[in-house]
């Protein structure tokens, strides 16, 4: 498949007079019908007079993404200048300029263009317009129609890209720029293409390959739990997850160490892996079913972060988990009434099997305090109420303490991805009482993106914890100039910010951590947790392996995902 290690275009850097610049399109990004392209002497008159016919016309207003494209007919080595919209300069932000290079990376390939180069303006942050603009191009490179098979229906791309700025500039400061933005793209498009998979292709255990795949020219190392192993660990939440299904589950385990870093704070990303929620036994309606494949869009942010991470030589100490498994419908499958046991030992009665992502996160996040993360981010395709109260454009933020959600937010907006928080009042966790266990796994309709967080916080071991629920953010849902229809990649850029930030995480109390334990399962722990290999039920059937107990479900109950049309659906836990 296409990975960061196999991209379509080559990007190159130069400083030099723009009426230099020998390519078949030429970017140039403008603020409007009032910007007079002082900085580009001539420009306008080489192609004609194309961008004041375009203003006068009306083309150009204060909104992004207006085009107008001439072809040179004297003074510039340029084919073709095409002049793209920004908006207000004070509107310009990382996003903006993204967005819009993006935007030009698929005009380019709908134009087949063999080459082409953007142009960084005078009187703009050089570093930050050029990482944004690579990021965008970069980004523009995915193709997400692979199993197509008509010829003309292959996308093109250019084989190279420029990206120039005038005479005066720091060099070093552009390549610099242009290189992050580039890797930061890649990985966007890495995540992009995992969660798009199908999930008759892309199966937790084909999951943990492409993982392995994506990573084998880093130096991140690599752990595959299988399902025995996790048997082994007790994570009984992880594992009635995945009881329903043929496929058996997969913990991945990534580790960034570099060498030289003196001992300190190690941040753990969990991202959620399912690569397809039925719903379970609470079996979802059938419209937007089809997207859950995309469940798994957590765990593929954390697994491209983890490469953007070494790539880049990130200077922290770095852990990415991604607990895999598929939610399905079956004679094994896990039941409401159910009481499973944690790894870290609590009870979950329970409600509904449709809130199946925060239990394969629990077991997770309590794993990676065992390996001395000293905090953590998790990021999951969690709550459609998360849909309901912040829409399709931002992600929910929550977690403990302030300090540490603030530190994660501030490098969200640094990474150009909105994120909104959400307090966790001790009241959600009333919400989450059992009559028969320690919590149940939902906590009814109200505040349910607030309650699954709440559960998710009781397995963090007290350690620094934000949550990113990014149901909303992880699919598009329709064509944009700046991105297709599908998967998204949020939270990629998010959580490499949040490993590269040069801001201090300060010390932490650690989890205690357990010794490293052969994890071959012994008789013993099968009869203590009471398990039993795949296969070795008998025909009357066996006693789950993971209930401690039975209750009744309330009527009033339902899934944890919002009950709107289409929105149930389309977002799951």
């Amino acid at each position: 498949m296409p990975s960061p290690r196999s991209p379509h275009s080559a990007f190159r850097t130069a400083v030099t007079p723009i009426d230099a610049v020998t390519t078949d399109l030429l970017f140039v990004p403008v603020f409007g019908p009032d910007d007079l392209l002082d900085d580009l002497p001539g420009v306008d008159a080489a192609v004609g007079g194309e961008w004041r016919r375009a203003c006068a016309a009306g083309t150009f207003g204060r909104k992004p993404y207006a085009t107008t494209i001439g072809r040179v007919v004297s003074g510039y080595r340029a084919t073709h200048v095409c002049f793209i919209g920004v908006g207000e300069r004070e509107d310009a932000d990382d996003v903006r300029w993204r967005r819009v290079a993006a935007a030009c990376g698929y005009i380019a390939r709908q134009r087949r263009v063999a080459t082409c180069a953007w142009v960084v303006r005078r009187g703009v942050d050089v570093a930050a317009v050029a990482g944004a603009a690579a990021d965008g191009l970069s980004a523009a490179e995915f193709d997400g129609g692979r199993y197509r098979t008509r010829e003309d229906a292959r996308p093109v791309y250019p084989t190279d890209i420029d990206i120039v700025a005038a005479p005066g500039t720091e060099a070093t400061v552009l390549a610099g720029a242009v290189a992050r933005g580039r890797v930061i793209g890649r990985a966007v498009n890495a995540a992009r293409d995992l969660a798009n998979e199908p999930a008759n292709v892309l199966t937790p255990a084909v999951f943990a390959s492409r993982v392995e795949a994506l990573v084998a020219d880093t130096d991140l190392a690599v752990d595959v739990l299988d399902e025995a192993q996790l048997q082994r660990l007790g994570m009984g939440l992880h594992l009635a997850v995945a009881r329903g299904s043929a496929e058996p589950p997969r913990l991945v385990v990534l580790r960034h160490e570099p060498d030289g870093v003196p001992e300190g704070p190690v941040v753990a990303l969990v991202g959620k892996g399912v690569t397809f929620d039925t719903g379970g036994v609470s079996i979802k309606p059938s419209e937007n079913m089809d997207r859950m494949k995309a469940d798994m869009g957590g765990g593929a942010a954390v697994a491209a972060a983890m490469w953007a991470i070494a790539t880049l030589g990130v200077r922290q100490r770095v852990i990415g988990l991604i607990p895999m498994a598929e939610n399905m419908v079956g004679g094994r499958a896990y039941r409401p009434g159910d009481v499973l046991t944690g790894a870290n030992g609590r009870t979950v009665e329970v409600l509904n099997t449709d809130a199946e992502g925060r239990l394969v996160l629990a077991d997770a996040l309590w794993y990676a305090g065992q390996q001395g993360a000293t905090h953590l981010v998790d990021i999951a395709t969690l709550t459609g109420h998360c849909i309901i109260g912040l829409g399709q454009t931002v992600s929910g933020l929550l977690g403990t303490p302030d300090d540490w959600r603030e530190q994660v937010r501030a490098a969200a907006d640094r990474a150009g991805e909105r994120v909104w928080p959400l307090p966790i009042y001790e009241e959600a966790f009333d919400q989450l009482r059992s009559e028969i266990a320690d919590m149940t796994n939902v906590g009814g309709r109200a505040g349910g993106a607030i309650t699954a967080a709440a559960f998710l916080r009781e397995f963090t071991g007290g350690l620094p914890w934000a949550h990113l629920d990014i149901a909303g953010t992880a699919w598009a849902e329709s064509k944009q100039p700046y991105q297709p229809k599908g998967a998204t990649g949020a939270g990629v850029r998010t959580l490499i910010e949040v490993a590269g930030s040069s801001v201090p995480w300060g010390r932490s109390p650690r989890a205690p951590k357990t010794p490293r334990v052969d994890l071959a399962p012994r008789p013993s722990d099968v009869r203590r947790l009471g398990l039993k290999p795949r296969g070795t039920e008998d025909a009357q059937g066996s006693e789950d392996a993971f209930v401690r107990g039975r209750s009744s479900v309330a009527d009033h109950f339902r899934s944890p995902e919002a009950s709107a049309s289409g929105i149930r659906a389309a977002t799951t836990d």
